[in-house]
């Protein structure tokens, strides 16, 4: 076997472990509002999460894998951009276990783009990233968190005007309910549109090593391809069953305080969001959108309702998380040209 293989099997382990920590990482983002409300223990939150993060692959057409696979143009005759893809995978990495610690529910979807476009512009120059994908998903950077803005704040004052002569007791027994509904639906989208990011990195690479024409389509009827659809949602589910409880306290419990009818709101239209982003091959942020509809819901009561400087902060850690991820991915792709003999 030729050494370049032992570097495309190692990135595919590294590429899994990403998504692993993707979805322990954005674990929070989906039971969050499920778990604050104390509809669900974690344990069981996780669980359910888990369950709906692995079926998304029968309910979702891996656009946003195409989408990602293409964020920069790969020549499949220079093995060095199996390297481009390793230097991205670990800038992502490396970003997303920092804000982790810190405790910052950031986007591992823009730290994986941000760590491929700067590993991609260390090795071939602004020339390499295909700038009409990257400019519609870093547009979408906004959208995101105000469409779920929007519509949790729409939800929320619809529901309160459809319930407003029953009492407070019996809309929370109801919404109790109805919150495992749609963390479902929220958990359900989270894995269609993340668990696609890292398939469109492994794809990615396989163009880059000479195995897998550009071409491709992903299809679980197809048996060179179903193992990355399996393998990637898989792993994104178990790292979603181990959650990240630092993150859950963030989301479901900073920003703004949530009664079941506030979280399922936020889940609805947090869902709502990510289904059509998926649809649309966008890959978006699930911490943007959950975030956004938390918010959204925290202000139909009163603005003051809002912890803002809590929101500030997250937004903050939102803006740099590209650059900081392109700059430690392009100072490990530096590092790999300064020692690797085939540079």
């Amino acid at each position: 076997m030729a050494p370049i293989w032992y570097v495309v099997i190692f990135t595919v382990i590294v590429a899994l472990a990403f998504d692993v920590i993707n979805g322990f990482h954005d674990a929070a983002n989906s039971i969050a509002t499920v778990v604050s409300t104390r509809v669900l223990s974690p344990r069981l939150a996780v669980i359910w999460a888990a369950f709906f993060n692995f079926i998304a692959m029968f309910v979702f057409a891996p656009k946003v894998a195409d989408t990602i696979s293409k964020i920069i143009h790969i020549n499949p005759h220079d093995p060095a951009y199996v390297y481009v893809v390793l230097s991205g995978l670990i800038g992502a990495i490396a970003w997303d276990l920092l804000t982790w610690w810190w405790g910052l529910p950031t986007s591992s979807s823009h730290a994986l783009i941000g760590g491929f476009a700067g590993a991609g512009i260390t090795y071939a120059g602004f020339s390499a990233p295909r700038w009409d994908k990257l400019f519609a998903t870093i547009t979408f950077i906004p959208v995101a968190p105000l469409m779920g803005f929007v519509l949790g704040l729409f939800f929320m004052f619809l529901v309160l005007w459809i319930f407003r002569r029953w009492r407070p007791k019996q809309v929370d027994i109801l919404f109790r309910k109805g919150q495992l509904f749609s963390a479902a639906l929220y958990s359900l989208g989270h894995g269609g549109n993340d668990a696609q990011k890292t398939m469109g990195i492994i794809i990615a690479l396989l163009v880059a090593s000479g195995a897998m024409d550009s071409t491709i389509t992903l299809s679980l009827s197809d048996f060179s391809t179903a193992w990355i659809i399996l393998s990637c949602h898989l792993a994104m589910a178990i790292g979603t069953a181990f959650g990240g409880w630092r993150i859950v306290k963030t989301m479901g419990m900073k920003i703004t305080k949530l009664k079941p009818v506030g979280g399922f709101c936020a889940e609805t239209a947090g869902a709502i969001t990510l289904f059509f982003a998926t649809y649309a091959g966008i890959p978006v942020s699930t911490t943007h959108t959950i975030a956004g509809s938390i918010v959204g819901v925290g202000a139909t009561s009163k603005l003051s309702s809002v912890k803002w400087g809590v929101a500030a902060r997250i937004v903050w850690a939102w803006v740099i998380t590209i650059p900081a991820a392109a700059l430690v991915s392009s100072l490990f792709m530096y590092g790999i040209q300064l020692f690797h003999p085939h540079f």
